[in-house]
């Protein structure tokens, strides 16, 4: 009778044993980002980039911005088109213009800055998601996004969309930057927002940079709304996002303990109110429709400046508007609105935005960043190109 006990007993305790290791496990996948349920209501695992990101053995790197896919429901109505253009116009106008660009650039990442989905035209965000950035995934390209003021006003949270964003193929989002920890790798949680991270790119292969950081990409999380003593106004980057900005930014270049700073850009979706009020030293491209900002300064402008290493910075929001302006030595460009299910204009094409960084050949080696250039492309049956500009260059 005892041998029988002890025997049931040993039985029980691997099973037991079988259980907890089975949720160990399960844990592991999902806190090691990869576990995420597909559009196909399935368990799969993430699919990752080549890391890390990296210059081309031809010395650029490219990248491309879209601004304000407003996508909905995958057959939401376009905004603002011909009254002949629309009974056959709709979100997949979107994602038919995403693929072109895509195709036509060959874009080595792609950077998405806000309102990505219109969260009050679909009843399921992570179906929405799953369309809109799409064919970012089809390409098998690195990708990343930041949050704008109508992702979250469907059936996620704004912690939730970054998270679920974090998890998805090819995506390097996070929803907030890690702690310098290496052994415990936590996102850090005195910070506002969600969506404030940093990706560094390295030199090309086979050359002397390609173990160090030569370029770095800031994004932030500009929020969405908020009241200010009785008025309504947009969201804004805060003191505790800029102060991780400024410490980033330092130990980057301590790291590479190079002698001057890393040449870095920023991307975030609400402008800041220097946009608006100016002055700018010179203004490329479309200023076609009122900035639409915070009403609160929070020194955005003066802790770029103060950096020193941020050269410009993407934003979107305003549809309208594809400009670049300088802002004391930084530059601040629109995407130009790229999504149909948003705000237009009829007979104004969507458009995206492209940015390449070169860099400087050296006696049979790579030197480092020499320069920053941008243009725009038009939903057009040429995909064409206007307003290409040097932002920067290391003679500046």
């Amino acid at each position: 009778m005892m041998q029988t006990h002890y025997r049931k007993w040993i039985q029980s305790s691997l099973y037991l044993a079988l259980i907890t290791c089975s949720l160990y496990f399960i844990q592991f996948l999902i806190l090691s980002d990869r576990l995420i349920v597909s559009h196909h209501k399935q368990i799969t695992l993430k699919k990752h980039p080549h890391l890390p990101l990296r210059f081309n053995s031809d010395g650029t790197f490219k990248i491309l911005q879209v601004a304000d896919m407003h996508f909905g429901s995958g057959s939401s109505r376009c905004r603002d088109v011909f009254s002949s253009q629309f009974e056959s116009c709709s979100d997949l106008n979107t994602t038919l213009f995403l693929k072109r660009m895509i195709d036509a650039e060959r874009p080595d990442f792609i950077a998405f800055t806000g309102d990505n989905i219109f969260g009050s035209s679909t009843n399921d965000a992570a179906e929405s998601l799953f369309k809109a950035f799409g064919p970012a995934m089809d390409s098998r390209l690195p990708w990343a996004a930041v949050l704008g003021n109508h992702d979250q006003e469907s059936t996620m949270t704004r912690q939730e969309l970054m998270s679920f964003i974090s998890l998805m193929d090819y995506s390097l989002s996070q929803p907030n930057p890690l702690t310098q920890d290496l052994t415990k790798q936590e996102a850090i949680t005195d910070i506002d927002g969600f969506g404030n991270y940093d990706l560094r790119v390295w030199g090309p292969p086979g050359s002397r940079l390609a173990n160090q950081t030569v370029f770095d990409l800031f994004f932030l999380d500009s929020g969405d709304r908020a009241v200010v003593n009785g008025f309504k106004t947009y969201g804004w980057i805060k003191e505790s996002q800029l102060s991780w900005l400024r410490r980033a930014s330092k130990g980057h270049n301590q790291e590479i303990c190079r002698s001057q700073d890393t040449p870095s850009l920023a991307f975030f979706h609400i402008p800041i109110p220097e946009i608006r009020s100016g002055p700018f030293r010179e203004i490329f491209g479309e200023y076609r429709e009122h900035v639409a900002c915070s009403i609160v300064n929070s020194g955005v402008l003066q802790t770029l400046v103060s950096m020193g290493n941020v050269k410009a910075v993407f934003m979107g929001h305003d549809h309208l508007n594809d400009f670049c302006g300088n802002l004391d030595g930084i530059w601040f460009c629109y995407g130009g609105g790229f999504g149909y299910h948003g705000y237009g204009r009829a007979g104004w094409s969507r458009r995206g935005r492209l940015i390449l960084a070169q860099l400087k050949k050296g006696k049979n080696e790579w030197m480092g960043v020499e320069t920053i250039k941008s243009w725009k492309r038009l939903d057009d049956e040429n995909l064409t190109k206007i307003d290409h500009q040097i932002l920067w260059t290391s003679s500046n």
